[in-house]
């Protein structure tokens, strides 16, 4: 008799797809419940943010940037994705706790589905980084069909992170209050608003250990600036994806074992 339980993820993920499907469905339907434009707030929601913080970075603080609005939105629909899906991620395993009990269930379903939901989400974002190339009229480069590359690295990278904190917080609640401050010095410190110019040199070292920054930089070189980013620069991206999903993986099957005594 097959003994689920001692199945590699991706067995169980083949098996469990159809739940993974209604997961993500449902934390779509419960973000958008009750407002009235739904799924359009996707779409407003970066527009909106852009408009104001593109007044204030480009009339206040006078970033000279090339097409500032679409090297804003680039910037802000990767980095709300990332932040957003790990963070959800996070509660994940706590959440559903109650139906960890009853049942059994590959408990990493939960933050990936978590991830996937937000990862729906972004994806209707890009609408909004279309609209604002059109009206920029931003050239359209036929490097442009490489953008999913970038998006489905950072997808798999935002996946190992999601599974270490939801893991780790289900041990320690304090993760949960610390990572909002990581996150916020995180963002700091990656060119999602500003250029990597304004970074004094002696900071400037940090962007080398910062893996958003490639990721996001790999898509502003394809969408942006129609060019092919640095083989360097691919490498690092699929690197950090790599060791971070086998790490999150590795530490998530460790420590689930005895989730059921925390929850």
């Amino acid at each position: 008799m097959t003994n689920w339980k001692e199945m590699p993820a991706w067995q169980h993920l083949q098996k469990y797809r159809p739940l993974l499907y209604e997961l993500v469905v449902r934390d779509l339907k419960v973000k958008y419940r009750r407002s009235f434009l739904g799924y359009l707030w996707s779409l407003l929601n970066p527009l909106l943010m852009m408009a104001v913080m593109s007044f204030v970075f480009s009339y206040i603080f006078r970033y000279d940037i090339e097409n500032y609005p679409l090297y804003l939105i680039c910037g802000q629909t990767l980095w709300g994705f990332f932040n957003e899906s790990t963070n959800m991620a996070m509660y994940s395993v706590l959440q559903n706790g109650s139906l960890i009990k009853k049942v059994y269930i590959p408990k990493f379903i939960f933050p990936m589905s978590r991830v996937f939901s937000s990862f729906v989400t972004m994806s209707f974002s890009l609408g909004a980084i279309l609209i604002v190339m059109l009206v920029t009229r931003a050239p359209l480069h036929w490097q442009l069909l490489l953008f999913p590359l970038p998006l489905i690295l950072l997808l798999l990278f935002a996946m190992g992170v999601s599974m270490v904190l939801s893991s780790l917080s289900v041990y320690f609640r304090d993760v949960t209050h610390l990572y909002s401050v990581v996150t916020l010095a995180w963002m700091y410190v990656t060119p999602v608003f500003y250029p990597v110019s304004a970074l004094p040199d002696e900071v400037a070292w940090v962007l080398k250990l910062n893996p958003m920054y490639y990721y996001l930089d790999n898509f502003r070189q394809l969408v942006l600036y129609g060019s092919l980013p640095t083989a360097k620069s691919w490498c690092i991206c699929l690197l950090c994806s790599g060791v971070a999903l086998a790490v999150g993986l590795a530490v998530f099957r460790k420590l689930q074992r005895n989730f059921i005594l925390y929850l």
